[in-house]
């Protein structure tokens, strides 16, 4: 799969951009804000309907506008579609594909699918622990798009169900009748069946990307392992492997902590509150490995997750935003030389020094909102 086309609508700095693009390795040089990362950041976007940046789409509408578009042609084999996103800060999002009538966003997910590494991917392994949620969520919707409805209904309902214990811990503390907490029962059930089900998604990802993540490792930093990747839930009962089994555990540890909830006015058991613990050797990766080290680490993350979705029939868009500038000399030769033979590789750098020779393709030139190929 690779995106033959791009083209952006008011979006971060472009007011409009057109870029063709090939397969092989296409890479944006120029000086830092000029626009660079803006244009690898739109083709994430389609891939995860968020970008890696910020948290909210107000930012990624450009200064003075409604509105920002984005819209890519993709090859897959022999079929071709056209899918676009326009983003309304404070409104619906609205997509389209093949330019038909309007779908939801997330029917889009699938269509284009990314491994992007960035400076940021050391929060993966020093950040805190929703950094690493965010990674598996990401790559499991990314292996079944379908699990963004999940995703979303989960999010719903806790926060539903935050809302009716946020209520009562208020009435309890300042001494008002005690509320009326039936309908939590209903609460924990909806949480429990949509939280199985991402938890499961999440137990599945780890066992399939233990085994790439050490041998990633290994090739980015030999005789530096072994990697583990090892998950944490945030109730010791929640140890079933099935949907059901996980149901039942999770039904169970919430009654557990009802009273503990109702005095915080917040849920304490699912998946929002588990963490995925990250060890180097025998030791935890967070507060032990060297700055070095922590890049080879989220770096075989990236590595473990291309390797993975590649796998599984659908070669991702392989995205390197400005991350060379933060390698040392073996790392980035070892990076590059693994991630060359990608069907579609994207990079960004400041100056041409920084873009390995291994990766030599085609150049576009990126300043004051013009991206030239040269």
């Amino acid at each position: 799969m690779h995106v033959t086309h791009l083209s952006l609508a008011d979006f971060r700095s472009y007011a409009r951009a057109e870029v063709p693009l090939e397969q092989g390795v296409t890479a944006f040089v120029g000086p830092n804000g000029q626009g660079k990362t803006n244009l690898v950041e739109a083709v994430g976007y389609l891939a995860t309907l968020g970008s890696h940046r910020v948290s909210s789409d107000a930012p990624l509408v450009r200064m003075g506008a409604e509105r920002a578009v984005v819209r890519a042609s993709v090859q897959q084999g022999e079929r071709r579609q056209l899918v676009e996103l326009e983003l309304n800060p404070g409104k619906a999002n609205r997509a389209r594909i093949n330019r038909s009538s309007q779908v939801r966003p997330r029917d889009v997910l699938g269509i284009v699918r990314t491994v992007l590494f960035a400076p940021e991917d050391l929060a993966l392994v020093k950040g805190d622990p929703g950094e690493r949620r965010r990674f598996l969520d990401e790559l499991v919707t990314a292996r079944s798009p379908r699990m963004a409805g999940v995703r979303s209904d989960y999010d719903r309902v806790l926060k539903q169900r935050n809302t009716l214990l946020k209520s009562a811990a208020l009435a309890r503390r300042h001494g008002g009748r005690s509320m009326d907490l039936s309908t939590l029962d209903v609460w924990d059930q909806h949480l429990a069946r949509a939280g199985a089900e991402l938890l499961a998604r999440r137990l599945d990802l780890i066992t399939a990307l233990q085994p790439l993540a050490d041998k990633a490792y290994e090739q980015l930093a030999p005789g530096g392992g072994p990697v583990a990747l090892e998950y944490r839930p945030s109730s010791p009962g929640v140890v079933g492997h099935s949907r059901e089994e996980l149901y039942e555990q999770l039904i169970t540890a919430l009654g557990e902590a009802r009273r503990q909830e109702i005095e915080r006015g917040v849920t304490l058991v699912g998946p929002h509150r588990d963490e995925l613990l990250l060890k180097l050797g025998r030791l935890p990766a967070k507060g032990y490995a060297s700055h070095g080290e922590s890049w080879s680490y989220a770096l075989a993350l990236r590595l473990a997750s291309y390797d993975l979705l590649r796998a599984e029939g659908n070669e991702p868009v392989l995205v390197l935003d400005d991350v060379f500038a933060e390698l040392d000399a073996r790392r980035r030769e070892r990076l590059a030389e693994l991630v060359a033979p990608g069907e579609q590789v994207l990079v960004t750098a400041a100056v041409d020094d920084d873009v390995p020779g291994v990766l030599a393709g085609v150049r576009y030139a990126v300043s004051d909102g013009a991206v030239e190929r040269v």
